[in-house]
Protein backbone atom coordinates (compact mmCIF):
# COMPACT_ATOMS: atom_id res chain seq x y z
CA UNK A 1 0.00 0.00 0.00
CA UNK A 2 1.33 3.40 -1.13
CA UNK A 3 -0.33 6.59 -0.12
CA UNK A 4 0.60 9.99 -1.72
CA UNK A 5 0.55 12.70 0.67
CA UNK A 6 -0.38 16.09 -1.05
CA UNK A 7 -1.58 19.59 -0.87
CA UNK A 8 -0.67 23.24 -1.69
CA UNK A 9 2.55 24.50 0.01
CA UNK A 10 3.00 25.18 3.31
CA UNK A 11 0.12 23.23 4.69
CA UNK A 12 1.80 20.72 6.97
CA UNK A 13 2.38 17.94 5.14
CA UNK A 14 6.17 17.17 5.66
CA UNK A 15 5.64 17.49 9.57
CA UNK A 16 1.97 14.97 9.25
CA UNK A 17 4.94 12.70 7.26
CA UNK A 18 7.62 13.11 9.72
CA UNK A 19 5.03 12.27 12.41
CA UNK A 20 3.64 9.18 10.21
CA UNK A 21 7.40 7.59 9.86
CA UNK A 22 8.75 8.75 13.27
CA UNK A 23 11.09 10.48 12.03
CA UNK A 24 12.49 14.04 11.12
CA UNK A 25 13.45 12.99 7.63
CA UNK A 26 11.46 15.90 5.52
CA UNK A 27 12.48 19.45 5.54
CA UNK A 28 10.22 21.94 7.16
CA UNK A 29 10.48 25.44 6.41
CA UNK A 30 8.13 28.35 5.92
CA UNK A 31 8.37 28.57 1.90
CA UNK A 32 6.95 27.04 -0.76
CA UNK A 33 8.50 24.03 -2.68
CA UNK A 34 10.45 22.99 0.53
CA UNK A 35 9.84 19.59 -0.30
CA UNK A 36 11.45 19.28 -3.95
CA UNK A 37 12.25 15.47 -4.56
CA UNK A 38 9.49 13.29 -2.68
CA UNK A 39 10.38 12.02 0.80
CA UNK A 40 9.49 8.41 0.63
CA UNK A 41 9.05 6.42 4.63
CA UNK A 42 7.75 3.02 4.75
CA UNK A 43 6.60 2.19 8.53
CA UNK A 44 4.96 -1.06 9.69
CA UNK A 45 1.01 -1.44 10.07
CA UNK A 46 0.51 -1.50 14.01
CA UNK A 47 -2.04 -4.87 14.47
CA UNK A 48 -2.02 -6.14 17.90
CA UNK A 49 -3.68 -9.26 16.48
CA UNK A 50 -0.06 -10.10 14.94
CA UNK A 51 1.70 -9.56 18.22
CA UNK A 52 -0.72 -11.17 20.16
CA UNK A 53 -0.55 -14.39 18.04
CA UNK A 54 3.61 -14.22 17.80
CA UNK A 55 3.36 -14.34 21.66
CA UNK A 56 0.66 -17.08 21.45
CA UNK A 57 2.63 -19.60 18.60
CA UNK A 58 6.55 -18.37 20.47
CA UNK A 59 7.73 -17.66 17.06
CA UNK A 60 11.59 -17.00 16.18
CA UNK A 61 10.48 -13.70 14.71
CA UNK A 62 7.77 -11.40 13.84
CA UNK A 63 7.35 -9.36 10.22
CA UNK A 64 3.94 -6.88 10.36
CA UNK A 65 2.76 -5.99 6.99
CA UNK A 66 4.16 -2.44 5.46
CA UNK A 67 2.77 0.86 4.54
CA UNK A 68 5.02 3.29 2.24
CA UNK A 69 4.24 7.07 2.53
CA UNK A 70 5.45 9.45 -0.07
CA UNK A 71 5.40 13.17 0.74
CA UNK A 72 4.95 14.87 -2.58
CA UNK A 73 6.10 18.81 -3.59
CA UNK A 74 3.38 20.97 -2.82
CA UNK A 75 0.88 21.59 -5.54
CA UNK A 76 -0.07 25.17 -6.75
CA UNK A 77 -3.06 26.43 -9.74
CA UNK A 78 -1.92 26.02 -13.22
CA UNK A 79 -0.03 22.96 -11.95
CA UNK A 80 -1.38 20.66 -15.10
CA UNK A 81 0.21 23.73 -17.26
CA UNK A 82 3.56 22.68 -16.04
CA UNK A 83 3.23 25.67 -13.15
CA UNK A 84 5.38 25.26 -10.18
CA UNK A 85 6.89 21.79 -10.40
CA UNK A 86 3.46 21.02 -11.80
CA UNK A 87 4.63 17.89 -14.32
CA UNK A 88 7.38 16.68 -11.98
CA UNK A 89 4.60 16.52 -9.06
CA UNK A 90 2.14 14.98 -11.08
CA UNK A 91 4.10 12.21 -12.16
CA UNK A 92 4.86 11.05 -8.81
CA UNK A 93 1.09 10.60 -7.63
CA UNK A 94 0.82 8.72 -10.52
CA UNK A 95 2.97 6.19 -8.43
CA UNK A 96 0.51 5.72 -5.49
CA UNK A 97 -2.18 3.25 -4.76
CA UNK A 98 -4.42 6.07 -3.17
CA UNK A 99 -4.25 9.76 -2.10
CA UNK A 100 -3.85 11.63 1.34
CA UNK A 101 -4.39 15.15 0.84
CA UNK A 102 -3.46 17.93 3.60
CA UNK A 103 -5.35 20.77 3.60
CA UNK A 104 -4.77 23.53 6.15
CA UNK A 105 -7.43 24.61 9.03
CA UNK A 106 -5.15 26.54 11.38
CA UNK A 107 -4.61 30.01 11.54
CA UNK A 108 -0.71 31.01 11.75
CA UNK A 109 0.54 34.67 11.13
CA UNK A 110 4.42 33.28 11.14
CA UNK A 111 3.27 30.49 8.73
CA UNK A 112 2.08 31.66 4.76
CA UNK A 113 -0.35 30.73 2.94
CA UNK A 114 0.20 30.61 -0.75
CA UNK A 115 -3.45 31.67 -1.59
CA UNK A 116 -2.75 34.50 1.09
CA UNK A 117 -5.48 33.63 3.39
CA UNK A 118 -6.99 30.02 5.27
CA UNK A 119 -10.02 28.71 2.97
CA UNK A 120 -10.02 24.69 3.22
CA UNK A 121 -13.11 23.97 0.35
CA UNK A 122 -11.09 26.37 -2.01
CA UNK A 123 -7.77 24.74 -1.59
CA UNK A 124 -9.76 21.08 -1.69
CA UNK A 125 -10.64 22.11 -5.26
CA UNK A 126 -7.35 23.81 -6.37
CA UNK A 127 -5.77 20.65 -6.05
CA UNK A 128 -8.80 18.32 -7.86
CA UNK A 129 -9.03 21.07 -11.01
CA UNK A 130 -5.45 20.14 -11.57
CA UNK A 131 -5.70 16.95 -10.80
CA UNK A 132 -9.05 16.61 -13.54
CA UNK A 133 -6.81 18.64 -15.88
CA UNK A 134 -3.95 16.47 -16.10
CA UNK A 135 -6.74 13.47 -16.58
CA UNK A 136 -7.78 15.29 -19.42
CA UNK A 137 -4.34 15.75 -21.13
CA UNK A 138 -3.43 11.97 -20.77
CA UNK A 139 -6.90 11.09 -22.25
CA UNK A 140 -6.70 13.66 -25.29
CA UNK A 141 -3.07 11.92 -25.86
CA UNK A 142 -4.61 8.40 -25.53
CA UNK A 143 -7.54 9.14 -28.04
CA UNK A 144 -5.44 9.86 -30.42
CA UNK A 145 -3.61 7.27 -30.79
CA UNK A 146 -6.95 5.05 -30.13
CA UNK A 147 -8.11 6.77 -33.11
CA UNK A 148 -5.63 5.70 -35.37
CA UNK A 149 -5.71 1.83 -33.96
CA UNK A 150 -9.28 1.69 -35.43
CA UNK A 151 -7.97 1.25 -38.86
CA UNK A 152 -5.91 -1.75 -38.15
CA UNK A 153 -8.06 -3.37 -34.49
CA UNK A 154 -11.29 -2.15 -34.92
CA UNK A 155 -12.71 -4.93 -32.42
CA UNK A 156 -10.25 -3.37 -29.05
CA UNK A 157 -9.94 -0.51 -30.18
CA UNK A 158 -13.19 0.49 -30.35
CA UNK A 159 -14.40 -0.34 -26.67
CA UNK A 160 -11.18 1.54 -25.58
CA UNK A 161 -12.24 4.65 -27.50
CA UNK A 162 -15.88 4.31 -26.04
CA UNK A 163 -14.47 4.28 -22.15
CA UNK A 164 -12.25 7.34 -23.21
CA UNK A 165 -14.80 9.10 -24.10
CA UNK A 166 -17.19 8.11 -21.40
CA UNK A 167 -14.17 9.24 -18.77
CA UNK A 168 -13.25 12.55 -21.12
CA UNK A 169 -17.48 13.34 -21.01
CA UNK A 170 -17.20 13.54 -16.99
CA UNK A 171 -13.77 15.16 -16.67
CA UNK A 172 -15.13 17.89 -18.92
CA UNK A 173 -17.87 18.59 -16.18
CA UNK A 174 -15.25 18.52 -13.56
CA UNK A 175 -15.87 15.79 -12.06
CA UNK A 176 -13.19 13.37 -10.59
CA UNK A 177 -13.71 9.97 -11.83
CA UNK A 178 -13.68 8.24 -8.01
CA UNK A 179 -17.18 9.71 -7.77
CA UNK A 180 -18.39 8.40 -10.79
CA UNK A 181 -17.00 4.66 -10.60
CA UNK A 182 -20.67 2.79 -11.62
CA UNK A 183 -20.37 4.17 -14.92
CA UNK A 184 -17.32 1.52 -15.84
CA UNK A 185 -17.35 -2.23 -15.31
CA UNK A 186 -14.16 -3.69 -13.77
CA UNK A 187 -12.48 -4.30 -17.06
CA UNK A 188 -12.39 -0.09 -17.69
CA UNK A 189 -11.71 0.59 -14.15
CA UNK A 190 -8.80 -1.38 -14.59
CA UNK A 191 -7.31 0.12 -17.96
CA UNK A 192 -8.12 3.49 -16.96
CA UNK A 193 -5.80 3.17 -13.57
CA UNK A 194 -3.27 0.19 -14.18
CA UNK A 195 -2.66 1.07 -17.84
CA UNK A 196 -3.04 5.36 -18.11
CA UNK A 197 -2.68 5.57 -14.37
CA UNK A 198 -5.12 8.56 -14.17
CA UNK A 199 -5.01 10.53 -11.13
CA UNK A 200 -8.79 11.19 -10.24
CA UNK A 201 -9.69 7.54 -10.23
CA UNK A 202 -7.33 7.13 -7.39
CA UNK A 203 -9.26 6.49 -3.94
CA UNK A 204 -8.79 9.90 -1.59
CA UNK A 205 -8.79 10.81 1.64
CA UNK A 206 -8.84 14.37 3.34
CA UNK A 207 -6.32 14.71 6.38
CA UNK A 208 -7.62 18.19 7.62
CA UNK A 209 -4.50 19.48 9.67
CA UNK A 210 -5.78 21.76 12.66
CA UNK A 211 -4.26 24.13 15.45
CA UNK A 212 -3.92 22.56 19.32
CA UNK A 213 -6.43 24.80 20.63
CA UNK A 214 -9.34 22.87 17.90
CA UNK A 215 -8.17 19.26 18.92
CA UNK A 216 -9.09 17.01 19.51
CA UNK A 217 -11.49 16.77 16.25
CA UNK A 218 -12.04 20.89 16.03
CA UNK A 219 -15.66 20.94 16.71
CA UNK A 220 -15.67 24.73 17.21
CA UNK A 221 -13.70 25.75 13.65
CA UNK A 222 -16.10 27.03 11.00
CA UNK A 223 -13.46 25.82 8.52
CA UNK A 224 -13.50 22.21 9.80
CA UNK A 225 -17.37 21.81 9.93
CA UNK A 226 -17.62 23.35 6.04
CA UNK A 227 -14.95 20.93 5.33
CA UNK A 228 -16.18 17.90 7.02
CA UNK A 229 -20.22 18.64 5.08
CA UNK A 230 -17.95 18.95 2.11
CA UNK A 231 -16.04 15.72 2.35
CA UNK A 232 -19.30 13.79 3.14
CA UNK A 233 -21.27 15.35 0.01
CA UNK A 234 -18.09 14.15 -2.13
CA UNK A 235 -18.10 10.49 -0.04
CA UNK A 236 -14.63 11.28 1.14
CA UNK A 237 -13.49 10.17 4.60
CA UNK A 238 -12.00 13.24 6.64
CA UNK A 239 -9.00 12.68 9.27
CA UNK A 240 -9.05 15.26 12.06
CA UNK A 241 -5.52 15.82 13.14
CA UNK A 242 -3.05 18.31 14.43
CA UNK A 243 0.47 17.79 12.85
CA UNK A 244 2.36 19.95 15.27
CA UNK A 245 0.69 17.44 18.09
CA UNK A 246 1.85 14.32 16.18
CA UNK A 247 5.44 15.59 15.57
CA UNK A 248 5.50 16.26 19.57
CA UNK A 249 4.42 12.91 19.69
CA UNK A 250 6.97 10.94 18.18
CA UNK A 251 9.38 13.03 20.08
CA UNK A 252 8.71 11.39 23.26
CA UNK A 253 9.66 8.10 24.80
CA UNK A 254 7.13 5.50 24.12
CA UNK A 255 6.13 4.75 27.34
CA UNK A 256 5.15 8.10 27.72
CA UNK A 257 2.82 8.93 24.82
CA UNK A 258 -0.12 7.37 26.16
CA UNK A 259 -0.31 9.47 29.00
CA UNK A 260 0.24 12.45 26.55
CA UNK A 261 -2.40 11.55 24.39
CA UNK A 262 -4.96 11.31 27.03
CA UNK A 263 -4.09 14.56 28.30
CA UNK A 264 -5.18 15.59 25.08
CA UNK A 265 -8.09 13.53 24.78
CA UNK A 266 -6.64 11.96 21.89
CA UNK A 267 -7.88 8.07 21.38
CA UNK A 268 -5.38 6.75 18.37
CA UNK A 269 -2.52 8.18 16.36
CA UNK A 270 -2.94 10.06 13.27
CA UNK A 271 -0.66 7.06 11.72
CA UNK A 272 -3.61 4.73 13.31
CA UNK A 273 -6.10 6.80 11.65
CA UNK A 274 -4.77 6.96 8.57
CA UNK A 275 -4.14 3.15 8.01
CA UNK A 276 -7.22 2.32 9.08
CA UNK A 277 -8.92 4.82 6.28
CA UNK A 278 -6.17 3.96 3.76
CA UNK A 279 -7.15 0.08 4.31
CA UNK A 280 -10.98 0.98 4.09
CA UNK A 281 -10.76 3.20 1.07
CA UNK A 282 -8.30 0.45 -1.07
CA UNK A 283 -10.65 -2.34 0.13
CA UNK A 284 -7.40 -4.17 2.23
CA UNK A 285 -7.78 -7.02 4.09
CA UNK A 286 -5.38 -8.46 6.80
CA UNK A 287 -4.32 -12.74 6.60
CA UNK A 288 -1.86 -13.95 9.18
CA UNK A 289 0.61 -16.92 8.85
CA UNK A 290 2.50 -18.37 11.81
CA UNK A 291 4.88 -21.48 12.47
CA UNK A 292 8.18 -21.34 14.53
CA UNK A 293 10.17 -19.82 12.92
CA UNK A 294 7.99 -16.26 12.01
CA UNK A 295 4.43 -14.81 12.47
CA UNK A 296 3.78 -12.80 9.54
CA UNK A 297 0.88 -10.37 8.59
CA UNK A 298 -0.09 -10.47 4.86
CA UNK A 299 -2.26 -7.68 3.22
CA UNK A 300 -4.54 -8.28 0.80
CA UNK A 301 -7.58 -7.26 -1.46
CA UNK A 302 -10.70 -8.07 -0.42
CA UNK A 303 -12.55 -11.21 -1.73
CA UNK A 304 -9.53 -12.54 -2.51
CA UNK A 305 -9.00 -16.22 -2.81
CA UNK A 306 -7.37 -18.65 -1.22
CA UNK A 307 -5.33 -19.66 -4.25
CA UNK A 308 -4.38 -15.79 -4.96
CA UNK A 309 -3.34 -15.34 -1.48
CA UNK A 310 -0.51 -17.76 -1.32
CA UNK A 311 0.81 -16.51 -4.42
CA UNK A 312 1.21 -13.40 -2.34
CA UNK A 313 3.40 -15.74 0.15
CA UNK A 314 4.91 -17.73 -2.93
CA UNK A 315 4.30 -18.41 -6.72
CA UNK A 316 5.19 -21.82 -5.77
CA UNK A 317 2.72 -22.17 -3.09
CA UNK A 318 -0.23 -20.87 -6.05
CA UNK A 319 1.47 -23.60 -8.29
CA UNK A 320 1.24 -26.71 -6.24
CA UNK A 321 -2.12 -25.22 -3.82
CA UNK A 322 -3.79 -28.28 -2.29
CA UNK A 323 -5.54 -26.80 0.44
CA UNK A 324 -5.60 -23.81 3.01
CA UNK A 325 -5.95 -24.67 7.07
CA UNK A 326 -7.70 -21.66 8.55
CA UNK A 327 -9.03 -20.53 11.49
CA UNK A 328 -10.21 -16.69 12.40
CA UNK A 329 -8.40 -14.54 15.31
CA UNK A 330 -11.74 -14.20 16.67
CA UNK A 331 -11.90 -18.00 17.33
CA UNK A 332 -7.85 -18.53 17.90
CA UNK A 333 -7.98 -16.06 20.40
CA UNK A 334 -10.97 -17.92 22.83
CA UNK A 335 -8.34 -21.28 22.56
CA UNK A 336 -5.23 -19.42 22.60
CA UNK A 337 -3.06 -21.91 20.41
CA UNK A 338 -3.17 -23.78 17.21
CA UNK A 339 -2.53 -27.10 18.48
CA UNK A 340 -5.72 -26.50 20.77
CA UNK A 341 -7.44 -25.73 17.65
CA UNK A 342 -6.12 -28.36 15.75
CA UNK A 343 -7.07 -30.66 18.59
CA UNK A 344 -10.68 -29.59 18.99
CA UNK A 345 -11.40 -29.58 15.73
CA UNK A 346 -12.01 -25.85 14.72
CA UNK A 347 -9.31 -25.64 11.74
CA UNK A 348 -11.08 -25.76 8.86
CA UNK A 349 -9.79 -27.06 5.53
CA UNK A 350 -11.03 -24.95 2.80
CA UNK A 351 -10.04 -25.09 -1.09
CA UNK A 352 -8.65 -22.47 -4.03
CA UNK A 353 -11.60 -20.74 -4.09
CA UNK A 354 -12.18 -19.89 -0.28
CA UNK A 355 -12.83 -16.46 0.33
CA UNK A 356 -9.54 -15.69 2.36
CA UNK A 357 -11.42 -12.96 5.60
CA UNK A 358 -9.72 -10.33 7.46
CA UNK A 359 -8.05 -11.92 10.43
CA UNK A 360 -7.80 -15.41 8.94
CA UNK A 361 -4.95 -17.36 10.38
CA UNK A 362 -3.83 -20.01 7.38
CA UNK A 363 -1.57 -22.72 6.64
CA UNK A 364 -1.72 -23.57 2.84
CA UNK A 365 -0.87 -27.25 1.93
CA UNK A 366 1.42 -27.56 -1.21
CA UNK A 367 2.98 -29.35 -3.26
CA UNK A 368 5.37 -28.68 -5.81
Amino acid sequence: MEIGIVGLPNVGKSTIFNALIQANKAEVANYPFCTIEPNVGIVNVPDERLYKIYELEKSKMVTPATIKFIDIAGLVKGASKGEGLGNQFLSYIRQVSAIAHVIRCFEDEKISHVEGYINPIRDVEIVEIELIMADLKTLEKRLEKTKKLIKTDTKTAKAELETLIKAKNILEELKPLRENLKLFDNSEINFLEKELFLLTIKPMMYIANISEKDLPEGENNPSIIKLKEFALKKEIPIIILCGKIEQELIELPKEERKDFMEALNLRESGLDKIIKVGYKILNLITFFTTNPKETRAWTIKKGTKALKAAGKIHSDMERGFIAAEVINYEDYIKIGSLHKAKELGLIKIEGKDYEIKDGDIVYFRFNV
